[in-house]
């Protein structure tokens, strides 16, 4: 198994991504974060799709920043 493939629990993946535990919740319900798997009433991140969510978020600068990412972790990438 390697390092991507490991799978994080949601305070694993709320620490690695510097989001709170709450927005991860809430991108869950409308949408907009990394994908995850519902085990029963566990949640859980697969590291690689941590890791590519956060790269479809990679700009080179604001202006970039500004017609590609939402203002808020909340809000729908659209790409």
């Amino acid at each position: 198994m390697t390092d991507d493939d490991l799978m994080l629990d949601v305070q694993a993946a709320a620490r690695f991504t510097g989001i709170a535990v709450a927005t991860l919740a809430k991108m869950r319900c409308i949408g907009g974060g990394p994908l995850f798997v519902k085990l029963g009433r566990r949640v859980v991140y697969r590291r690689s799709d941590v890791i590519a969510w956060l790269d479809a978020r990679r700009v080179k600068n604001t202006t970039e920043a500004a017609h590609s990412v939402p203002r808020r972790l909340t809000d729908v990438l659209e790409r």
